[in-house]
């Protein structure tokens, strides 16, 4: 299992999750901060200089992910994690992959008041030697005030179990979390268990239009980026059986018919990823009654839209958007279409 332990930078994460580690029988401290200092290591200078900050880099979600995992493989019990999440999509890719290797996050965020916040920051000591090191990380600290409380009135709250430590110690601080979590009070997080796979998957994806004629895209917890309604071909399941499947589960939409075939494409292996088949095919347009009706389930997506295909190259990464591309015309010309990477082959 994993406390994840959220909050503002200066909320006292990492002093609180030192003394929860004193406070929980067989626990062990991660901080993913260590993977910052690995990164300086590993990638070009000119890489790490494309962002402002670490949690951007895909390879920092991912080897949070691994990390956690192998620590708990190896040492077992619990795992503490101080580490501030802003962005509701990294949550989503980090948790996700945690559930994937079916680890239990319980999340916990600390509310100090603003202005202890502030105070805090401001009281920060400034180590012998390093006065304008520590001036950045403090000056960091503030700028990110303002992102800290979007994410309160987004999404932060209501997805993890507060604590008020406004008057509280490090020390009444991990005491008021042992309690939350040993009572229940901080459930495991709800996000889809989809485990990674192991080699190249068959998937299937259907398309459903509005009477505008604009595409439906769904937003998934477990994963970075928009996608279309699909998922993972099951042993000895037919492709379009699948994508029907999947559409009934993700949407709650029933088709009564086989789709119609728009685009095999052929997904290279790109490590970590094993690539493989991709099927599109066409559901139909929905009546604005259906459209209307559409059911997401909570732990497996967070948001779904009808898009223009302009619209919908912001939102899907490059591979999907030009699977998508291809479809549409595809679609127009109604005749299907053979992709090697994207790219029509024959």
């Amino acid at each position: 299992m994993i406390v994840w332990i959220n909050g503002a930078f200066g909320a006292g994460k990492t002093t609180t999750a030192r003394e929860l580690v004193e406070l929980i029988p067989n626990s062990t401290l991660f901080d993913p901060e260590v993977i910052d200092g690995a990164l300086t290591h590993l990638l070009p200078p000119k890489h790490l200089a494309e962002v402002s900050d670490y949690q951007d880099l895909p390879i920092w979600r991912r080897l949070v992910i691994d990390t956690a995992a192998a620590m708990l493989a190896e040492l077992g019990g619990v795992l503490v994690v101080p580490m501030t999440l802003l962005r509701q999509e990294y949550r989503d890719e980090i948790f996700g992959g945690l559930a994937a290797r079916r680890i239990a996050v319980r999340h916990v965020l600390l509310i100090p008041a603003e202005t202890i916040l502030r105070e805090r920051i401001a009281g920060r000591e400034i180590p012998p030697g390093l006065p304008d090191g520590e001036a950045r990380i403090r000056q960091w600290s503030y700028d990110h005030i303002e992102p800290y409380r979007a994410a309160l009135a987004s999404w932060l709250t209501a997805d993890a179990h507060p604590v008020d430590t406004s008057s509280l110690t490090p020390y009444e601080t991990a005491v008021r979390i042992v309690e939350a979590v040993s009572n229940g009070a901080v459930p495991v997080c709800d996000i889809v268990q989809t485990p990674e796979p192991t080699g190249e998957t068959v998937a299937s994806g259907v398309l459903l239009f509005d009477e505008q004629d604009r595409v439906l895209l769904v937003d998934p917890t477990y994963k970075p980026g928009w996608e279309f309604p699909g998922g993972v071909v099951e042993p000895g399941e037919a492709p379009a059986r699948a994508g029907m499947r999947e559409v009934a589960e993700e949407t709650g939409v029933r088709l009564n018919d086989v789709p119609r075939l728009l685009v095999v494409d052929w997904e290279p292996p790109a490590p970590p990823g094993f690539g493989g088949l991709r099927f599109l095919f066409d559901g139909g347009r929905l009546g604005s009654a259906a459209a209307e009706r559409l059911l997401l389930p909570g732990p497996e997506l967070r948001d779904c839209r009808f898009v223009t295909e302009q619209e919908a190259a912001s939102l899907l990464p490059p591979v999907r958007y030009e699977r998508l591309r291809r479809a549409l015309r595809a679609r127009e010309r109604g005749a299907a279409v053979y992709l090697e990477a994207g790219v029509p082959v024959g």
